[in-house]
């Protein structure tokens, strides 16, 4: 049986806390990370990577944000590794931006899958979420999801083979079941991640967890493990669908009063690209979606959106002592009725679904897209090296790493 202690206080959800843990892990951001990013160290021990994944994937900071603070370190060619791993998440929402239908068609899987029992009260997928299959790795990493939020990625990808081909059991599930717990859970880093190793991405590419890898990456914690798959079939290939163009960029109304909508996805607003227009009324949109988030993850989202809701008043001038709490729907409608709306771009997902039915309620919100994203996303159309070719050009672009003038050494 493995049991991983959880501490409430692990992940505090503040834009400062981001910021606190980029300083710290800046000298560490180069060639050290490059050398042992692989190895997953265990709950106790994540000094080899960042942990910065919930505040990235809620964006209380910025991909461009961290990138420059870690150029004010290190070279470019030192510091690869990690901006690398920093714009697979780009690619990731840039790609499925582009391609909508893949999240709906997965969104479909998981309640078909899920309806009157199926595969979802399966003996497997119990024992597997409970972390009681026996094989003592996955089970550790069961147990530490549930118990942390946070898994180390080399983990993820072990977890996600031998779900799919040591079990048997649909990737959907298995993406499902790190959706709900991720504090990072994102839904197309996530989402795409899994299909990646289902061979559902690279088409028929797959990726099998193998015992010696697991051994060595994990510095023996589990060694000798048995039963794994020897091999992985992809289950189902499928063409992916056409590509849908991105829609037009939109600009903040350039005067007016404006009312500002915060969603989990961009936690930043004093970073957005507003216009000239002056903010009147704040309203947060919790996430309270039709998927069933872990207690922990909804807890992490909320507080990540009132220390946004918080900052925002204060940034924009308004009293922060009549913060109105986060909510939903018909209250959101309410809150900023007769206001030109502004929020950070929604990327496909429960959020903007969520968003969607704000607009059929009424509202007329117009969403502002980074500077990041606007040059990225357009680039991943294939495989991420498309899009890798892409980032030195908007680094420079951008001034992001520059006045440091070692961008390049």
């Amino acid at each position: 049986m493995h049991t991983v202690e959880t501490r409430a206080d692990e992940w505090p959800a503040t834009r400062a806390e981001g910021q606190r843990r980029l300083a710290a892990f800046v000298p560490s951001a180069g060639r050290s990370y490059a050398t042992t990013r692989n190895y997953d160290l265990g709950p106790h021990d994540r000094t080899n990577v960042s942990a910065l994944s919930p505040y990235l994937r809620h964006r209380l900071i910025t991909e461009a944000e961290v990138i420059d603070a870690v150029l004010g370190r290190h070279s470019l060619t030192a510091a690869e590794k990690f901006i690398d791993e920093v714009c697979w998440r780009t690619y990731w929402k840039g790609w499925l931006e582009q391609r909508p239908e893949v999240w709906a068609e997965y969104a479909v899987d998981v309640a078909t899958l899920t309806a009157n029992g199926g595969v979802f009260q399966s003996k497997r997928m119990t024992a597997a979420v409970r972390g009681e299959t026996g094989i003592a790795c996955f089970d550790a990493w069961a147990h530490e999801l549930v118990a942390t939020g946070y898994l180390h990625n080399h983990a993820r990808m072990w977890f996600a083979s031998i779900w799919i081909f040591t079990f048997g059991l649909p990737w959907q599930l298995g993406a499902d079941f790190f959706f709900r717990h991720l504090l990072d859970g994102d839904p197309a880093s996530n989402t795409l991640s899994w299909r990646w190793v289902a061979g559902q991405h690279t088409i028929g590419k797959t990726y099998l967890a193998r015992a010696d890898n697991i051994e060595r990456y994990t510095n023996g914690r589990f060694p000798f493990a048995t039963g794994l798959a020897e091999v992985a079939v992809a289950p189902g290939v499928t063409a992916h669908p056409p590509m849908k163009k991105l829609p037009p960029r939109h600009s903040a109304p350039a005067d007016g009063e404006i009312g500002l909508l915060l969603t989990e996805d961009d936690l930043a607003p004093e970073t957005w690209p507003m216009g000239a227009g002056t903010v009147v009324r704040i309203a947060a949109l919790t996430p309270d979606y039709d998927i069933k988030l872990a207690p922990n993850v909804l807890a992490f989202k909320r507080a990540a959106l009132g220390d946004a809701m918080q900052r925002s008043h204060i940034h924009f001038g308004l009293n922060s002592r009549m913060l109105p709490a986060p909510t939903s729907g018909s209250e959101i409608i309410e809150q900023l009725r007769g206001l030109r709306v502004v929020t950070a771009t929604v990327p496909v997902g429960p959020g903007r679904t969520a968003i969607d039915r704000l607009r059929l309620g009424g509202l007329a919100i117009t969403e502002v897209r980074r500077d990041w994203d606007d040059a990225l996303w357009p680039c991943a159309t294939k495989s991420f090296f498309n899009l890798k070719s892409k980032i030195i050009p908007t680094l420079r672009a951008q001034g992001i790493g520059q006045p440091q003038g070692n961008l390049f050494a």
